[in-house]
C-alpha cells in the first residue's frame, strides 16, 4: 500500500497528464448533465454524446419532460445500453425534480439519490462537477488504476470507493476524479496499458510486474 506523500505524488504526475479536469460529456444546463450521466452508464461518453443532441434541443429544464412521451424519449436515447430503463428514469427525475425540489438540482449526496436511475456513483459526479464537491465516482476505471498502481487492494468498485474515501485529502478529492478516469481511460487500460512509457512505472505495483515479466521472456 501506497503512503500518503506517494498517493500525492501519484495523483499529481497523473493530474499533470490530463490537467483539464471537465467532463467528456455535452450539455449546458444542470438538468442535462444529469441526464447525459444517467445515460452514460455502462456506455461511452462518446456514445451519449452522440445520442443527446437532438434530446437536448428539446430538454433543457426537468419541467420540459413533460413534452415529450415516453415512447419518444426511448426512441431518442435508443443508441445506448439499457435505453428502456433509462428513458423511464429520466422521465421519471424530470418530474420528481419539478414536484419536489423546484426544478433545481439538489446538492446533497442523499437526496440525490433519491432521485430514479441516481445510485452513489451518478450522485457522486454530479455533485462534483455541478457544485464542485469532494468526491471521486469510483467507476471501473478509476477502480482499476488505483489497484494497479497500489494505492488500494480491493475486489469491488464499492470497496475502491471506501477506502478513497479515507485515504484521499479534501483537496485531493475535489481534483482527482477527471484525471484518473482519463487515465485509467487512455493510457491505464484494461488490455495492452502503457506501462513501458508511464512516468509512474517506478511506482506501480502492475507496471513492475509487467517489466519483470518482459525481462524475463527476452
Amino acid at each position: 500500500m501506497k503512503t500518503k506523500k506517494e498517493v500525492s505524488y501519484i495523483l499529481s504526475i497523473i493530474s499533470g497528464m490530463y490537467p483539464d479536469i471537465r467532463t467528456e460529456l455535452d450539455y449546458e444546463t444542470s438538468f442535462q448533465f444529469l441526464i447525459a450521466v444517467i445515460l452514460s452508464a455502462q456506455t461511452t461518453d462518446k456514445q451519449v454524446n452522440r445520442t443527446t443532441p437532438e434530446l437536448f434541443s428539446l430538454v433543457r429544464e426537468p419541467g420540459d419532460i413533460w413534452k415529450l412521451s415516453i415512447s419518444e424519449i426511448e426512441r431518442m436515447v435508443s443508441s445506448v445500453n439499457f435505453y428502456k430503463n433509462k428513458a423511464k428514469f429520466i422521465r421519471d427525475t424530470g418530474e420528481k425534480l419539478v414536484r419536489e425540489f423546484e426544478s433545481m438540482i439538489p446538492n446533497d449526496l442523499k437526496k440525490l439519490q433519491t432521485l430514479p436511475g441516481v445510485g452513489i456513483k451518478t450522485a457522486k459526479v454530479v455533485l462534483s462537477v455541478l457544485y464542485d464537491a469532494p468526491y471521486v465516482w469510483v467507476d471501473t476505471h478509476v477502480h482499476r488504476v488505483m489497484n494497479r498502481i497500489g494505492v488500494v487492494k480491493t475486489k469491488r468498485p464499492e470497496e475502491t470507493d471506501v477506502c478513497i474515501e479515507k485515504k484521499l485529502t479534501y483537496e485531493q478529492k475535489l481534483t482527482a476524479h477527471h484525471p484518473l478516469v482519463l487515465f485509467g481511460r487512455y493510457h491505464c487500460t484494461a488490455r495492452k496499458p502503457k506501462c513501458t512509457i508511464c512516468p509512474l512505472q517506478e511506482k506501480c505495483d502492475f507496471a513492475q510486474q509487467e517489466l519483470i515479466s518482459v525481462r524475463k521472456s527476452i
